[in-house]
């Protein structure tokens, strides 16, 4: 059975993330998830009930640039008219980009050597009606300066249970950061900056890049003191940090194999 693998871009704003889950109350959009919706396709075209196995899961209103997933098909479709196929049955907020025959043993996640995120803030007096849902607007003055010198101290193999969502169940919360970075860009539709926080780890915790976003704010309007965040990092207590930025800022950029 050939083992394909996908890349797939998706705006999260009307899924529940990407995990296939029970109907509950829990998702504030509704229950529909970027899984089923994919899965849903390619039973269309193979007419076989698949599971996908992704690189990560992306919650309610995480978009993604390059999400990674894979399954095993009776089918012997090519991966070229696959990936015709698939976008003609997908939404078009779901965009498959790549489909490729990869070997029996490829897993999206446990293949995975790193991911990178990336979060946009829109920092400026005004929103912006065309980034609304892709950026997260925030108003108020940054140092950016101090926030690239306190984010320093998180690259590196740490335990990182302080930016944990509570009630997680995982129980090691040790993780590497193998880069960190805080940069300014134009952006595409005027000459106001955006700027991009850029997480490359061996692997992220739940919420873990929107809690350290939020912290980093809370640095950025110097609502707390210098080496605070070394401090918040070592105290491994998730009601030591600051509050977790809004899913709409962050993308999956890309899984490194």
């Amino acid at each position: 059975m050939p083992n394909l693998k996908l890349e797939i871009e998706y705006n999260g704003q009307r899924y529940c993330g990407w995990q296939t889950q029970r109907k509950t109350k829990n998702c504030p959009r509704h229950s529909r998830t970027v899984q089923e919706t994919l899965e849903g396709a390619i039973k269309k075209i193979t007419h076989e009930k698949v599971v996908l196995s992704a690189s990560g899961r992306t919650d309610s209103g995480v978009h993604a640039c390059a999400q990674v997933a894979n399954f095993k098909t009776r089918s012997l479709i090519p991966p070229d008219k696959m990936l015709k196929a698939l976008n003609a049955f997908l939404p078009d907020d779901i965009v498959v980009k790549k489909v490729r025959i990869v070997s029996d043993d490829f897993h999206s996640q446990f293949s995975s050597k790193s991911k990178i995120y990336r979060y946009f803030i829109l920092n400026r007096p005004f929103n912006s009606a065309l980034l609304k849902g892709k950026v997260y607007f925030f108003p108020y003055p940054l140092d950016i300066t101090v926030m690239r010198r306190e984010a320093g101290c998180l690259a590196g193999r740490h335990d990182f249970k302080s930016f944990c969502a509570s009630g997680s169940a995982v129980k090691d919360t040790f993780r590497t950061i193998k880069k960190i970075q805080i940069k300014k860009f134009r952006n595409f539709f005027d000459n106001s900056g955006v700027l991009c926080i850029e997480i490359e780890a061996d692997g992220f915790l739940y919420n873990m890049v929107r809690n350290i976003v939020g912290t980093l704010l809370e640095i950025g309007r110097r609502k707390r003191k210098q080496g605070e965040l070394k401090r918040i990092l070592f105290g491994r207590n998730r009601c030591l940090a600051g509050p977790t930025a809004p899913a709409e800022g962050l993308f999956l950029c890309r899984v490194k194999y």
